[in-house]
């Protein structure tokens, strides 16, 4: 494999330790996967619901509308009827299926509103191996706009619940994992979840929160999934000189993504109860991988980095360390047909045993000190 060239860093800043997983609330240690249990529900408490509000619940009912069936090999389209009876709404699924009658392993993306998510590449990329594609614009379930009313159909169904636009998305992608199994065209042994920027955001809250998701694939989701604890600045391979998302960007830019109770740590990222570390580690057992850009200094590939190897020490104490997987490509934001094709070549290898590859794992960069003073607890 052909070394990515060293990203030169020109700042690195350590705003606090990541906090300790494996600590309650009330400072009883975790020692056994039953206490992890236990634990990750208060992680919800803080990693989900204080930093992306609490979230909507399962639905009353999930109804699945045909609009498109040309059968195998062929795309379809469904409209998925949610919610509550009260206040019932739908949004749109477009399913690219591989020429076979039976269940398929899937991949699920919300981002259909990007053009990369259109070009018949990347569906095939997946089909042609025996994959189903199912795909939504998650701006059907609430739109991507800033400074607009809290009043889409969903906010209405759902009024106690304190879930902004990424709360909203993510639940979306459950119901399309819903509408699969109903129609049964979905293997429930191999279910993927992807996305990109705000759409990483996304896939890695769903993919926490839904443990039918045996893959969750978040792309380059900068602040809110990438670390609050670790800022950087850096050249790129243009030459210029770029920053990391922090906390008071995004809380300040994209209020309407966040949680209400987010903002309130503006200016003093370093005492959240929470750090992404613990987002990323509410997957675990099941398979994290996690795609960065070299030149995406704003998605912070240092902060990245940490909360990585932090969530890491979760796996490794379950036992599974290697389902936490990470690479760096050369480039910038974008999810691009060489991150397609990584996460197919993961999803082959959890299907077939086909063999990985050997991009999995770089670090372009010289690999930072952990920012956390704790480690894996002996004993399981």
């Amino acid at each position: 494999m052909a070394e990515l060239k060293k990203l030169q860093v020109t700042e690195y800043r350590e705003l606090g330790k990541l906090p300790d997983p494996f600590v309650f609330q009330d400072g009883t240690p975790v020692r056994t996967r039953e206490d992890w249990r236990r634990r990750r529900q208060e992680l919800i408490a803080t990693a989900v619901e204080l930093q992306y509000g609490t979230m909507p619940p399962q639905p009353e009912f999930v109804e699945v509308e045909p609009l498109n069936r040309s059968g195998p090999g062929r795309i379809e389209t469904f409209r998925i009827h949610t919610g509550t009876r009260a206040c019932p709404f739908s949004f749109t699924m477009t399913v690219h299926r591989p020429n076979t009658e039976q269940p398929c392993p899937a991949l699920v993306d919300g981002d259909q509103c990007y053009p990369i998510m259109n070009d018949l590449a990347v569906t095939n990329l997946f089909t042609q191996q025996g994959i189903l594609v199912a795909k939504f614009n998650r701006c059907e379930i609430v739109p991507d706009m800033r400074g607009i009313a809290r009043n889409s159909p969903i906010y209405r169904a759902y009024p106690e619940y304190t879930f902004r636009a990424i709360g909203a998305w993510a639940w979306g992608y459950s119901r399309c994992v819903d509408a699969l199994l109903q129609l049964g065209l979905v293997d429930e042994k191999c279910i993927a979840f992807t996305g990109l920027s705000r759409g990483g955001k996304t896939a890695l809250v769903a993919g926490a929160l839904d443990e039918r998701a045996t893959i969750v694939n978040p792309e380059a989701p900068c602040a809110g999934g990438s670390c609050y604890r670790i800022a950087m600045r850096a050249i790129t391979e243009d030459g210029n000189e770029a920053r990391s998302e922090e906390l008071d960007d995004i809380v300040r830019a994209f209020p309407d993504w966040m949680g209400p109770d987010l903002p309130a740590y503006a200016g003093r990222a370093a005492q959240l109860p929470f750090d992404e570390h613990e987002l990323k580690a509410l997957v675990a057992p099941r398979v994290l991988f996690d795609s960065e850009a070299k030149s995406d200094i704003w998605a912070n590939p240092l902060g990245a980095y940490q909360s990585n190897i932090a969530a890491r020490e979760v796996y490794r104490f379950l036992g599974v360390e290697e389902n936490l997987l990470w690479y760096w490509r050369e480039g910038y934001h974008a999810q691009t047909m060489e991150d397609f094709s990584m996460l197919q070549n993961l999803m082959l290898n959890r299907i077939q045993g086909a063999p990985l590859s050997d991009k999995f794992m770089n670090v372009p960069f010289d690999a930072p000190a952990p920012a956390f003073d704790w480690r894996c607890p002996e004993g399981k």
